[in-house]
């Protein structure tokens, strides 16, 4: 392969990319069924290989025919947007190519980790803290919940977990499925994760998780762990970490924050409050492949108390990998992972050419955008606010003129819009009703690009009207 020729030529590919990604008439995704993309795009990996021109015609099939998650109209997912310092950060991840369990293989790296772990626990305010950088969120939480049975069932790093202990987990009924998840993988069993109820606004209710911790133990249970959401997945709603502590620490259970999605909150002057407590945690989890634009994977879980990770390893004798001669703290000594993908560096030079200040401004920005958002729904005839904006999040819903049903109409008018390319907005349900669901998380977003969404959202919403009054005609 030529190297310099190939190398050349997909550079200018990513340039011409990244330069269209939000030029005026740019799609967010050139949509097509599955069937139909498998013919644009031959999948099999034939005997012989293909050709240099062959393979820089792939790319260009794959960046056609992907969704432009950087493109200012997608706000379908929790992460958006595009940042060039954490790109340019992935690119020297790639190319550098090494693994993040010891020093000698990742000098620069694991002292990066390192920094980075200390800055992040500066804002959860864990003085004797700790952490890893892991491989999302999910994963983040099940190590939580894995050091939290740990430290009530020491034995069982060794002995595997005893049924007849009976631990039990405490979750919000709006929290993550990964908890559910994480029991699972532990062995304590996803029906031994209760699920607590949540107010009208989607925070977890305080009382009902003292009621259900005392029944708990009159049942002989033994409960272990509470997870607090800092940001649920439809609503951006958090739950009230400093009324939660007070009835971990009276149960001695170990009290966990997955601020997967809203983590980057934190980093706010002005709305960090939605965090407050966040000091008298156990654990945090921290994505910033989220709201603060790295690309995927980055992310963290931090511990309030360090040597807890390491506490989680049975047994390091492993002299083939582990040599302690350079007098620093091997990062593979507390991961369950043993190849372990350098994602620390990426957000190292976001931060450092962003600075503290500009990450808070552009934290602050976000909230700034979905407030404005909220503002044009509640400002709007044609749509509908469903419930009051607590962050990023902004439900709402068309409203049409004519006899239909709202939750079959919003989900044909949601399937348009993304398969039209102009945006792309995601859905759920909220108390059985489908509300659509803009999530402000490009650091870039404009009031302009707010406006362009909801004048598309209400001029194919007209569309359907009419195509539908043309039908009953």
């Amino acid at each position: 392969m030529n190297t310099n020729y190939i190398l050349s030529d997909t550079f200018e590919k990513m340039r011409n990319y990244l330069n269209t990604n939000n030029q005026e008439g740019i799609a967010t995704v050139k949509y097509q069924s599955p069937a139909n993309l498998r013919t644009s795009i031959d999948f099999a990996i034939n005997e012989t290989g293909i050709s240099e021109n062959e393979f820089l015609e792939l790319i260009d099939s794959y960046l056609d025919h992907s969704v432009r998650t950087g493109n200012k109209q997608f706000f379908n997912q929790l992460y958006a947007g595009y940042n060039l310092p954490a790109f340019i950060g992935e690119l020297i991840t790639t190319l550098t190519n090494t693994s993040m369990y010891t020093y000698e293989v990742a000098p620069v790296a694991t002292l990066i980790e390192t920094e980075m772990i200390e800055l992040m626990n500066q804002y959860t305010g864990y003085e004797k803290g700790d952490g890893i950088f892991v491989s999302g969120g999910s994963n983040a939480n099940l190590i939580a919940m894995f050091s939290a049975r740990n430290r009530i069932a020491p034995e069982s790093r060794f002995l595997g977990y005893d049924r007849n202990q009976r631990l039990v987990a405490f979750v919000s009924d709006q929290a993550h499925y990964s908890f559910d998840t994480a029991a699972n993988v532990l062995g304590i069993g996803s029906s031994q994760v209760i699920k607590i109820k949540s107010d009208e606004k989607g925070k977890m209710i305080p009382s009902e998780l003292e009621k259900e911790i005392e029944a708990s133990l009159i049942r002989g249970e033994k409960p272990f762990f509470v997870a607090a959401t800092c940001a649920t997945t439809l609503l951006g709603a958090y739950d009230p970490i400093h009324l939660l502590a007070p009835i971990c620490k009276k149960h001695h259970i170990w009290l966990h924050a997955d601020g997967s999605f809203g983590g980057s909150a934190i980093l706010s002057k002005e709305n960090s409050l939605l965090l407050k407590g966040i000091e008298q945690t156990d654990s945090f989890t921290w994505n910033p492949h989220k709201l603060m634009n790295i690309p995927l994977i980055c992310s963290a879980l931090l511990v309030k108390e360090r040597g807890v990770l390491q506490h989680n390893i049975t047994d390091i004798n492993t002299d083939y990998i582990y040599h302690d001669i350079d007098y620093i703290e091997d990062l593979g000594k507390k991961s369950i992972q043993c190849g372990r993908r350098v994602d620390a560096v990426k957000l190292w030079f976001a931060w450092k050419y962003y600075g503290k200040k500009g990450y808070e401004a552009r934290i602050d920005r976000l909230f700034h955008m979905a407030q404005y958002a909220e503002t044009l729904v509640n400002n709007s005839e044609r749509l509908q606010l469903m419930a009051p904006r607590q962050s990023f999040s902004v439900c709402f819903r068309y409203k049409p003129t004519i006899e239909t049903n709202i939750d079959a109409f919003n989900l044909e008018l949601r399937e348009s819009l993304r398969k039209s390319g102009k945006s792309i907005v995601n859905y759920g349900y909220l108390n059985n009703e489908l509300v659509i669901r803009l999530v402000a998380a490009n650091g870039e977003l404009s009031h302009e690009d707010i406006d362009e969404f909801f004048f598309n959202i209400i001029n194919i919403g007209h569309m359907l009207e009419a195509e539908k009054n043309e039908t009953t005609k």
